[in-house]
């Protein structure tokens, strides 16, 4: 799953048992809030998370097409 390494610190994504996705990133909503794409919004109680792209591309194995 993501990019841990084994590291406690480390972006990571993965399927929690609900069949959401959870991401662990950094919290960058507020450097990035002004400069969204036209149509996206952040909603009240949601943040914008970033992780690396190696991390998505390294977790894609583990999560199913379904």
């Amino acid at each position: 799953m993501g990019n841990t390494g084994g590291k406690d610190d480390c972006p990571d994504i993965w399927r929690l048992t609900n069949g959401d996705i959870a991401v662990i990133g950094r919290d960058l909503t507020s450097d990035y809030e002004s400069r969204l794409p036209e149509g996206v919004h952040i909603s009240a109680g949601e943040r914008l998370v970033v992780i690396p792209g190696s991390t998505l591309a390294s977790a894609k194995k583990d999560i199913a097409d379904d």
